[in-house]
């Protein structure tokens, strides 16, 4: 059996302005067509009745025109909840490697994102030195920006 890395999703509040976000930021390539989901089908795959998605994948930097993507989806149906925190169960960050942390930081916050914690330099026992910082996209989710020193 082969298993090749697909994608990752996020369900967005906006999912146009989530997009436009990770394409502006970290420099996403959306990957058409834009999707606009339902039926039957669908409604058995997520035990939603009458479910309705639209959104679009976008192409991860670093990897070509066919490699995994970042699939942005909002949901008509949605479900709220308090918000996300760095130890929250389940998925916690996506994490791009960048080549000028601080910059990508500010990126990030002129883009209507926000800070965790501090920008850090780390070291991680047998891997190297690390500069890092959490940051949030508009709807909260956790990016990690991060460059390995050399």
């Amino acid at each position: 059996m082969r298993i090749t890395f697909s994608h990752t999703n996020i369900v967005a509040q906006d999912w146009r302005r989530l997009a436009t976000f990770y394409t502006n930021v970290f420099g996403c390539t959306p990957q058409p067509p834009e999707r606009d989901l339902s039926g039957d089908w669908l409604d058995r795959l997520t035990a939603i009745d009458s479910v309705h998605i639209q959104g679009i994948h976008l192409l991860l930097p670093g990897f070509g025109d066919t490699g995994p993507t970042l699939e942005i989806f909002q949901y008509d149906q949605q479900d709220t909840h308090a918000g996300k925190a760095i130890n929250t169960f389940g998925f916690g960050h996506i994490a791009f490697a960048v080549d000028d942390v601080d910059a990508c930081l500010q990126k990030v916050l002129d883009h209507g994102g926000s800070t965790v914690g501090e920008t850090v330099h780390g070291d991680v026992g047998g891997v190297g030195a690390i500069h890092l910082v959490y940051a949030k996209d508009p709807e909260g989710n956790i990016i990690e920006i991060q460059k390995w020193q050399d």
